[in-house]
């Protein structure tokens, strides 16, 4: 095998650097642990962005997998296959909703909740023609198409792409006043994180979120929850909007931990009113819904429900920032989060979150920066209480 050394020179020569990982090699990974070609282990604090809930290689999602590469692993949706239909009935009633549109990435299942939302305005709503807009919030993160990136307010994302997809605006987030003044006869939907993963692990006032909800309610706006970084457990309930209570939404945007960290699968959930809209040939994706993906979504709700798993993120959730909040240190300005997802955001003068990161790499520790001054820690919700003592401890160390 390769080196570490040798393995990274290869992808910077070879690979575009759309990306700047941190300079470790992933050869070997199980539960929270992954190792490198060397032999290092690492605790891994970072599970592919949420995608990870599972943990590594966890045995039943594996096995489901292997069932399935044995029997049949792609159709296109010319045809039926024998997952797809459980899949569907399975993930709505999971979701509490009535119908499934099953994509493949998180950024494919936001665009076709924006095509769903426009459909609804046009068809339902009666606005006219060219005219639905979409209200997002300041410092969003869904995905990396064009059509995306037309409504961030991240200038990374956006300096040399342009021109942009129209139809949407932009309103700060966390402020349900300006939300509401916001709001047209033209408008259409509310697209929001429950708790924004890529700006930093930003969590809204208590109550934002049904508060906009019952606007949108009084102006036929529909409600939108992107929980692709924040669903299936990650905040210590099945969906992170549920820590309001009686909050539902019109549309369900879910992807990454569905996967169950084998395969890219995503999906939008709404009711049979909504997604009944779509009719053959507006909307598709050949691999979307393929039997692989779907055998293993299932396996990956049923090991959430069976293995407790959401439950284990919200007591262990709530360690990890009781440990990371007695953490006295004058470059630590606030930790935030709900369950295992959880921001550290150091002050402007401790020069950025990178470099904190490289250090926890070499104390055996991965996460990762976000916004350049948060440290993001969202381990794999299978992680065993000892392996997130030991992750407390090297932080702690971090600051001694």
């Amino acid at each position: 095998m390769p080196t570490t050394q040798q393995i990274i020179e290869m992808t910077e020569t070879y690979s575009a650097h759309n990306y700047k990982p941190l300079p470790i090699v992933i050869a070997h990974a199980e539960g929270a642990w992954v190792t490198d070609p060397e032999g290092k282990r690492y605790l891994d604090f970072l599970a592919a962005y949420s995608a990870m809930n599972h943990g590594h290689r966890h045995p039943r999602v594996i096995r489901a997998a292997m069932r399935q590469l044995e029997r049949c692993t792609l159709t296109s949706r010319a045809f039926y296959n024998d997952e797809f239909g459980p899949f569907c009935k399975e993930l709505a009633e999971f979701c509490g909703m009535e119908m499934v549109l099953a994509m493949n990435t998180g950024a494919e299942a936001v665009e076709t909740a924006i095509k769903l939302a426009r459909k609804w305005g046009y068809r339902v709503k009666n606005v006219p023609r060219g005219r639905a807009e979409i209200i997002v919030c300041a410092n969003n993160f869904h995905g990396r198409t064009v059509t995306v990136i037309s409504f961030s307010t991240e200038d990374l994302y956006k300096a040399d792409f342009a021109p942009f997809t129209p139809g949407f605006t932009v309103v700060p987030y966390g402020d349900a006043a300006a939300f509401e003044k916001a709001i047209t006869p033209d408008t259409v939907a509310w697209l929001v994180e429950p708790i924004q993963g890529e700006a930093g692990v930003v969590v809204p006032p208590d109550g934002y979120l049904s508060r906009c909800a019952e606007v949108c309610r009084k102006n036929k706006v529909l409600v939108m929850f992107d929980e692709i970084q924040t669903g299936f457990g990650r905040t210590g309930k099945r969906f992170c909007y549920e820590h309001e209570a009686g909050l539902k939404p019109d549309v369900l945007i879910v992807g990454k931990a569905l996967g169950g960290g084998v395969l890219p699968i995503s999906a939008v959930v709404a009711s049979r009113e909504l997604l009944g809209l779509f009719r053959p040939g507006e909307h598709g994706s050949t691999f979307g819904g393929n039997p692989l993906a779907c055998a293993v979504a299932r396996e990956s709700l049923r090991v959430l429900v069976e293995e407790g798993l959401v439950e284990r993120s919200a007591r262990l959730g709530e360690k990890l920032l009781a440990e990371l909040r007695a953490i006295r240190h004058p470059l630590i300005q606030e930790v935030r989060g709900k369950g295992l997802f959880v921001g550290l955001h150091l002050k402007k003068e401790a020069g950025g979150a990178r470099a904190y990161c490289e250090r926890l790499k070499e104390d055996g520790m991965l996460c990762k920066e976000t916004h350049d001054d948060v440290i993001r820690f969202a381990p794999p919700l299978v992680i065993e209480e000892r392996d997130l003592d030991l992750a407390i401890s090297k932080v702690r160390k971090l600051f001694a």
